[in-house]
């Protein structure tokens, strides 16, 4: 969990980018993760060195011609010299990290686009130095550090694409519960917020024993990735990197084109795909237009993700409420292909304050199992109010910072730490209760409920919540109409005596 005291570092971090004429988002954090990198090859390269005196063998990274390079050597350079090896075209700093690409995984093919951006010495200088404060050495801790560089970026997004608030992203990979068997997949990944979210998850519930027998799998297979926005494949890359995954599968692909055609390869799949966009039917992939015939970009990846999944995979995936009930043919066979042809599993609406301030869109998460042969029998709907920060502009914390990062870190809550958040929080309720969905009894007019696969097929498989929920009007009552003029006459007559009782005194 990332402390008070870190935060304050990073901010200073960040204020030193800013004073020296870096103001963009993304460049800040691109920029920070490269040192952040760099000096974590040395570190590795450290660590190796003093397991070489016990006998270990290791490919070393740095050569006699790149000593220079590292981290530990850097720092101690002049302030012109060191700018000057960062940003050497040629024979600098860059060119190394891009060339170690050709022996390593993909995270180092992606870095080949990375380019130095800090102009001013200085404000290079000053950075390594407040970098230098903080204590890396902890693989927790250098996730953290980078969440929260992301965290700056949370909600920002072009063309339909919004990055996912964390306590989100944390629910929804909590109520899926990955194994350590699990082949996951994000096609719309973005900084890979999801994948990062479901390693964490393996960490915190597995023991060191177990992973270590998985540390290929971990490594090579587990997480994967599409995106097609160079920096936003570096920035995924360096995140899951920077979490303890070394060759991160991050694919640079339009996911919905006819470049992707993976199929029945995932058992796990998380994500939050561009909303409202669309692509040119000529370039979308042909096997996507059998489910739904549309260029809407939320229909074809819920397509997309039924094609990738392996038979018994599942899904949870967040999209706008317009899917929902859309009366479009596209949106109803969809609609009909996930309930009918495969498992609707749940419903979750969600408030239209989440991706505020930078979008008011009304949202759900659907939650579904690859089966191909049906196998709903009632979907679980759950109708969430509240998720724990205002639903305005602002989004402030309705719930103590404290309790918030506590539910970041690890957000299996017990049953009474949630019954007393639950009037502004309820993602605690939501994955108390997910577990045993089938047995919810509770009533239409509460906030969850079971509802008949039969019921939704014959409203047109509309898997809005407002279609089934059922709302309680209180009945008012009011009082006669002579009774209220009579009151209206009193008030007159008091009026009236209070202005004689003045105009006397005057």
């Amino acid at each position: 969990m990332i402390t008070g005291e870190l935060k304050s570092k990073i901010d200073q971090i960040w204020n030193v980018f800013w004073n020296g004429g870096i103001t963009n988002t993304i460049t800040i954090v691109e920029q920070l993760t490269y040192l952040i990198f760099i000096k974590d090859l040395d570190e590795i390269e450290t660590r190796n060195e003093r397991k070489a005196k016990r006998g270990f063998e290791y490919n070393s990274v740095f050569n006699e011609e790149t000593q220079k390079f590292r981290w530990k050597n850097l720092k101690e350079m002049d302030v012109a010299e060191r700018h000057t090896i960062f940003s050497n075209t040629v024979n600098g700093i860059f060119p190394f990290i891009q060339s170690l690409g050709k022996e390593k995984s993909l995270f180092s093919v992606h870095m080949r686009g990375a380019n130095f951006g800090i102009s001013k010495p200085a404000t290079l200088d000053l950075v390594m130095e407040k970098l230098e404060t903080i204590d890396m050495s902890n693989q927790d801790t250098k996730g953290d550090i980078y969440e929260y560089l992301l965290s700056k970026l949370e909600g920002g997004g072009t063309a339909g694409q919004f990055r996912t608030p964390r306590h989100i992203i944390k629910m929804m990979v909590t109520l899926l519960q990955p194994t350590l068997d699990d082949i996951i997949c994000d096609p719309a990944c973005g900084t890979a917020g999801f994948l990062v979210a479901a390693k964490d998850y393996i960490d915190h519930h597995y023991d060191v024993t177990e992973i270590d027998r998985y540390s290929d799998h971990i490594n090579q297979h587990m997480f994967n990735g599409m995106e097609f926005d160079a920096t936003m494949l570096r920035i995924a890359s360096m995140n899951l990197y920077l979490h303890g995954v070394e060759e991160p599968n991050i694919m640079d692909v339009d996911a919905v084109s006819k470049d992707n055609t993976i199929a029945d390869a995932y058992t796990l799949i998380l994500a939050n795909p561009p909303f409202k966009g669309t692509i040119d039917k000529e370039s979308i992939s042909p096997g996507l237009k059998n489910v739904t015939d549309t260029s809407k970009t939320e229909l074809l990846f819920l397509a997309l993700m039924l094609r990738q999944l392996k038979s018994g995979g599942r899904c949870a995936v967040i999209v706008p409420d317009g899917v929902l009930f859309g009366n479009g043919k596209a949106h109803k066979l969809l609609r009909e292909e996930i309930i009918a042809k495969n498992k609707l599993d749940a419903v979750i609406s969600m408030p239209s304050g989440v991706f505020k301030p930078y979008a008011g869109v009304s949202t759900a998460i659907l939650i579904f199992t690859k089966t191909g042969t049906g196998g709903t029998d009632k979907v679980w709907f759950y109708d969430m109010l509240a998720d724990g920060k205002s639903l305005d502009d602002k989004r402030n914390l309705l719930v103590e910072q404290e309790v918030f990062d506590k539910f970041i870190s690890s957000p299996d809550l017990s049953i009474e730490e949630a019954a007393k958040l639950h009037g502004n929080f309820n993602l605690p309720d939501i994955i108390l209760r997910y577990p045993n969905r089938d047995k919810d009894t509770r009533k239409r007019t509460e906030q969850s409920f079971l509802v008949p696969f039969e019921e939704i097929m014959g409203n047109d498989w509309d898997f809005s919540i407002n279609r089934y929920k059922e709302i309680v009007y209180e009945e008012v009552e009011y009082e006669a109409p002579d009774i209220i003029i009579n009151r209206i006459s009193e008030l007159d007559k008091e009026r009236e005596d209070l202005i004689n009782s003045l105009s006397k005194s005057l």
